[in-house]
């Protein structure tokens, strides 16, 4: 955990340049996910509400998407940290410069990778957003609503992370692969 907040501490001070928008955007995500949960708990036995074991459920998946999205802001900060040591290793010799580009190459299919995983689970958390819906605490309606931003700014950020690092993945099945995951998860309006 403590590893999990130096990360999102780094996004909060604006002079730290090694971590960005693929950790904020998760950040955003597992702040969505503790509002959903926060919401599904209110909403227990409530009249005219679900069945307890209805939102009981829906703590349980929204609390396990909170931890696992701060945990990926953290992954997404490694990630970035991957990359850019990977571009400062020596290139003097062909075997250094043979290690470099592999190292290139698989920091940035981590760093491609790590905020795809990331989208997915804020779409789940915006899932079980629209699952609350009129099914909810009316008294939690703007923290519902809360959690709807920040859920769509977490996927939304996510995808930008990977739109931008797919071009340089030199597997091109693996780029196809990706960048079809990606188009399932845009959000329309």
């Amino acid at each position: 955990m403590n590893d999990n907040i130096a990360a999102f501490s780094k996004v909060l001070d604006p002079n730290d340049n090694s971590t960005g928008g693929g950790t904020a955007s998760a950040v955003a995500g597992a702040m969505a996910a503790a509002l959903v949960a926060m919401v599904a708990r209110l909403s227990i036995g409530r009249e005219g509400s679900e069945a307890a074991s209805f939102y009981k459920t829906l703590v349980s998946e929204a609390e396990l998407l909170a931890t696992e999205l701060f945990t990926g802001g953290r992954k997404d900060s490694e990630a970035f940290a991957d990359v850019m040591a990977s571009f400062k290793m020596p290139k003097e010799t062909e075997e250094q410069q043979t290690l470099r580009r592999q190292a290139i190459d698989e920091a940035m299919l981590k760093a491609t990778r790590t905020p795809l995983i990331n989208a997915e689970k804020c779409r789940q958390v915006l899932d079980l957003k629209q699952k609350l819906e009129g099914l909810s605490n009316p008294n939690t309606a703007s923290d519902l609503e809360c959690a709807g931003h920040l859920a769509k700014a977490g996927l939304l950020g996510c995808l930008a992370n990977v739109k931008i690092n797919v071009p340089s993945l030199k597997n091109k099945s693996q780029a196809d692969h990706i960048a079809k995951k990606v188009e399932k998860l845009i959000i329309l309006d």
